[in-house]
């Protein structure tokens, strides 16, 4: 049952065009012999109406009520029906003289109250009152439609009801503008997202396949092969570039819409747009962008075999050159099913690119790893955009995410399921740490970053006994009195001085002491700028005596000034130290060549 409840409000500036009438043959399927002056509030249960939505219906009398009461059945109804009699001229004058601009006053110019125009008394005249009200009609847009009914023989009863449900249900507002007979923006912008997500190949087109999925989505069923041929030739009938290569273009869609529409057809559109997350007002729903999701304390946030796939026809279905990466171009298409642009400039150096910057197919799923580790609800809503959980026939695309366990139980039984690890590197300023990140990425000083675009983040691939991994890297500004629980918070921790700074390693000896010297976070000390001369540095125990002191692995030399092989055992072996399925380094394992040349 659709989670809303119609409150149907029935009132006329007098007692005698049979409002109260109306309502009561509606509820006893009889006319009423006595007719009181005013109804009480009538509920109409959900299992007997067509839409399966409670209805209340409020009656307004002006002899029983007073304007102010009147106001407030105003501001809370959902639609209103004005009563006029089809036989009585000045009932009809009062619609536009009186009524109309009586509501309209009281309620908000952006969220307008649906108007039903219901002539009532058919059944003592001949002629119909349409020739009259159609003219009010085209003036006024609030106007969902009107509708001649009889309260003494019921023609039309429940059909008044059943346009004062849809009115509520399917407004037309906010999709169609009845005076430039075309639809709205807000509504084109809904629908052409629509089409982007349910157009698989990213080729411009929905044939027949995308068309029938399409189909079963939104309504359950697919289109029987003469049907489909048939909606395409209204389309061809209509417009030249509505359908091309016996596809149906983005035109031809919008033209479809605009067409069931026109003809009354609200529900049609309706259907589509909640099925692919939008409310009254055609923005995203919340539920539908931010799933529930329970994230207990000490569990990370994974995405899952069946949310990478998703991604990799994301990736495939943009990359129009077949090049493995992202151009600008490609990135901004990509992305045009969102509001925003969620990607900024920093993103490519915080994942692998190519010669030309662009973002390859590994640095692409690497990002979004790294955003569904860091931030799920962001990652939940991106992949709401992208249509995850109507593509994979999903509840929500809470089903693309895997919560691990917590890490301690990891530990305790000496075996992980995560796939993505966080190295959190710290040192004083200037001793490294950004070479070290870029250095994982392929990035060397000559191929320097703009200090605009710095990513505090790097994030790729490691391949440890044949297991591919996550390797996470973040750059903790360095501020030894307020470090806090997030640059605390990880798997392994990277102190990086600069051998040429005599006061560079201070800072990491007195970061281990306060923080790490008691914990059971794995610590590597990285001498980083290992191509220029080594001076002394000024602590009381030389980086090798306080590493041997502290059971820590030796100093590991590196640097980012080479023109040598790059060489990334530093970064899978830094995977292999907290993953606990795989191992425990020894000092001596760890006594590599490091030579790194970063692209």
């Amino acid at each position: 049952m659709l989670d809303y409840n119609t409150k149907c409000f029935s009132f006329a500036h007098t007692a005698k065009v049979g409002k109260t009438s109306l309502i009561m043959s509606l509820v006893s399927e009889e006319f009423p012999d006595e007719v009181p002056l005013r109804a009480e509030e009538i509920t109409i249960p959900a299992d007997v109406t067509p839409e399966r939505v409670p209805t209340h219906i409020v009656d307004y009398s002006e002899a029983e009520q007073s304007d102010e009461q009147l106001y407030q059945e105003i501001s809370k109804a959902n639609v209103i029906c004005i009563v006029y009699s089809v036989n009585n001229k000045k009932s009809i004058e009062k619609v536009t003289s009186h009524w109309i601009p009586l509501i309209n006053d009281r309620t908000d110019k952006d969220s307008r109250v649906p108007l039903i125009l219901v002539g009532n008394k058919s059944d003592l005249v001949e002629h119909s009152s349409m020739e009259t009200i159609l003219p009010i009609m085209n003036q006024y847009q609030d106007i969902e439609t009107c509708v001649e009914c009889s309260a003494k023989n019921l023609k039309n009863i429940s059909e008044l009801f059943y346009y004062a449900q849809k009115a509520v249900l399917h407004p037309t507002g906010p999709l169609y503008c009845p005076e430039e007979k075309e639809l709205k923006p807000s509504c084109i912008k809904a629908l052409t997202r629509i089409f982007k997500v349910s157009d698989l190949d990213n080729d411009g087109i929905l044939n027949d396949n995308e068309l029938n999925f399409f189909q079963k989505t939104c309504f359950n069923t697919p289109l029987a092969p003469q049907a489909l041929e048939d909606v395409k030739n209204v389309v061809r009938r209509n417009m030249t570039d509505g359908v091309k290569d016996n596809g149906l273009t983005l035109k031809g869609f919008l033209f479809l819409h605009t067409l069931f529409i026109q003809r009354g057809r609200h529900e049609t559109t309706w259907t589509v747009l909640r099925r692919f997350g939008y409310d009254d007002d055609l923005e995203l729903t919340q539920e539908y962008l931010f799933p529930l999701l329970k994230i207990p304390p000490d569990c990370t946030t994974e995405l899952n075999h069946n949310a990478y796939l998703f991604l990799q026809s994301v990736f495939d279905k943009h990359d129009k050159d077949r090049d493995c990466a992202l151009s600008p171009e490609e990135v901004k298409d990509l992305f045009k099913v969102f509001p925003y642009m969620p990607w900024g400039p920093d993103v490519n150096n915080t994942v692998c690119t190519n010669d030309q910057g662009w973002i390859t197919y590994q640095g692409y799923l690497s990002q979004w790893t790294l955003t569904t580790y860091l931030d799920v609800q962001r990652s939940l809503e991106y992949l709401g955009y992208l249509g995850y959980s109507i593509i994979y026939e999903q509840e929500s695309q809470a089903a693309a995410i895997t919560v691990t366990r917590n890490k301690r139980i990891d530990l305790q039984k000496k075996q992980t399921q995560r796939s993505v690890f966080r190295c959190n590197v710290l040192g004083a300023r200037d001793s490294g740490k950004t070479g070290f990140l870029q250095a994982f990425l392929g990035k060397d000083l000559q191929r320097r970053i703009r200090e605009d675009h710095k990513s505090l983040y790097a994030i790729s691939t490691t391949y440890v006994y044949g297991q591919e991994k996550y390797l996470l890297l973040h750059e903790v500004m360095p501020d030894f009195d307020f470090l806090s629980e997030a640059d605390l918070a990880c798997d392994v921790v990277c102190l990086v001085y600069d051998i040429n700074n005599p006061r560079s390693f201070e800072y990491c000896a007195k970061v281990y002491k306060q923080y790490f010297i008691d914990s059971k976070t794995p610590c590597v000390v990285i001498a980083a700028k290992s191509d220029l001369h080594e001076i002394r540095q000024h602590y009381s125990l030389s980086p090798q005596e306080f590493c041997r002191k502290h059971k820590l692995h030796p100093p590991q030399p590196f640097t980012c000034n080479t023109t040598e092989a790059l060489n990334k055992d530093i970064y899978t072996r830094l995977t292999t130290m907290v993953n606990p399925l795989l191992g425990v380094l020894t000092p001596q394992s760890f006594l590599i060549r490091l030579d790194f040349t970063v692209d």
